[in-house]
């Protein structure tokens, strides 16, 4: 951990660097990983799955019958936990549909605007060091009420060759068609090429690690619609002297334990709770089954101390953390940065609402643009599984209200086609009056 005091934004902006791998020879590998799956297909993935994860596979496709037998080896408390959890994504992700728009732009000029939904979505689900199961509750629920057709979902299988089971619980509760065992930059390339097993689809969703998160931007090179750039996981805490170091802590490594590339910054304008949460962390530290994971993040981690709130501000939007957390009571603070907060994925407001609420089981989803991409786009919703067509009907009178204008913009662009279009109907209709 790293201690910097704020003199101005211009100075911070090095320090406040994400971990990353050298661009070049990241991009080298994930070419030759498509490479690979586009010249030998179902083939590359096994090689790659024995190479990255010592697992020697006959098949990819996971049958009925295994899904079956992982449903009975899920804990009935967790499928409760799973079942609520679903319910309350569900009811908020029901709520963002979006009714079709109708509106008369002028006098017999009617146009619409109408939902629909991609009809091929593939799922990628982390499932290395931790198995990311309620990623496929927020990944899966809003393609199925999107109405999506064919929902493929992908992720690693473990040292047996298998799924975990609480991951294949999740995919049949929402109705995932069809899930396979192939993780990392591979189970993307698979998405977005298609193999003799795997389905071309037409837009990936999920997050991932630097591999993953480059093998995505790669698939959008390749006819491939992606979610948006979401890598490792990032946290920013901005408390106040309001906030309770412990809860602060928690929420801190509750980011570092999801991969040694994962970022936590704490800004505050309160040396009592900068120094108190460094503590603390120690404490919990200790205690934690993936310490050694958070260890790692740790010797990324940044804790900033600015002279108020004004400064903090300024630093939340640049960074454009994925999740932003407001560690404090005070509601004058707390209405100042939900008011100006420009920059973040999802934000956590209050010393009682924690990072995980949002992760797991409060309704809101928790694929979020990472690496500062909340600055240009938004996490996922209802409306990243659907796409919008828009109509026109524009009768004999709403032409010639309209024809006129048309023809003039059309002449002076020098598009004569464009301008004959409109000439040749107004005088058919001119002709019958």
């Amino acid at each position: 951990m790293k201690q910097i005091t704020f003199e101005n934004l211009n100075q911070m902006q090095d320090q406040l660097q994400r971990p990353s791998l050298e661009v070049g020879k990241l991009n080298e590998i994930i070419a030759d990983v498509f490479l690979q799956i586009k010249q030998k297909k179902d083939q590359a993935l096994i090689d790659f799955t024995q190479k990255f994860d010592s697992v020697s596979l006959d098949k990819l496709l996971v049958g009925e019958d295994e899904i079956e037998q992982a449903k009975n080896l899920v804990d009935p408390e967790l499928k409760q936990a799973i079942t609520t959890a679903y319910q309350n994504i569900s009811l908020f992700h029901q709520a963002q549909k979006i009714e079709p728009l109708t509106v008369e732009t002028s006098k017999g000029v009617i146009c619409q605007r109408k939902a629909r939904a991609i009809e091929k979505v593939g799922l990628y689900i982390p499932g290395g060091t931790a198995p990311l199961f309620s990623t496929v509750l927020m990944l899966a629920i809003p393609a199925k009420i999107a109405g999506c057709k064919e929902i493929i979902l992908c992720s690693p299988p473990n040292k047996q060759g298998n799924i975990h089971p609480a991951i294949l619980f999740a995919a049949d509760l929402c109705g995932v068609t069809q899930i396979f065992k192939v993780g990392g930059a591979q189970g993307v390339a698979a998405l977005a090429l298609g193999t003799e097993s795997i389905p071309k689809v037409d837009k990936i969703f999920g997050p991932g690690n630097q591999y993953v998160t480059a093998a995505k931007q790669f698939a959008s090179l390749q006819s491939t619609a992606i979610d948006m750039p979401a890598g490792p996981s990032e946290v920013m805490v901005v408390a106040d002297q309001s906030a309770n170091s412990v809860f602060v802590a928690a929420d801190l490594l509750s980011q570092a334990e999801h991969g040694a590339d994962s970022q936590v910054v704490l800004v505050s304008w309160s040396d009592e709770i900068l120094l108190e949460t460094q503590n603390e962390i120690q404490k919990q530290l200790s205690d934690l089954p993936r310490a050694e994971i958070a260890k790692k993040s740790l010797e990324n981690a940044v804790f900033v101390k600015t002279t108020n709130q004004n400064q903090a501000l300024e630093i939340v939007n640049f960074y454009a953390p994925e999740h932003l957390i407001l560690a404090t009571e005070d509601q004058k603070t707390e209405d100042y940065f939900v008011e100006n907060v420009q920059n973040a994925g999802s934000v956590f407001i209050g010393n009682y609402t924690p990072e995980s609420a949002g992760d797991y089981a409060s309704g809101t989803n928790h694929t979020l643009p990472t690496a500062g991409y909340a600055k240009q786009y938004s996490g996922v919703s209802l409306q990243s599984f659907e796409k919008y067509i828009t109509y026109q009907k524009i009768s004999k009178e709403g032409l010639q209200n309209l024809g006129p204008t048309i023809e003039i913009m059309a002449q002076n662009e020098e598009l004569f086609a464009h301008k004959n279009a409109v000439s040749l109907r107004l005088k058919a209709i001119s002709e019958k009056l």
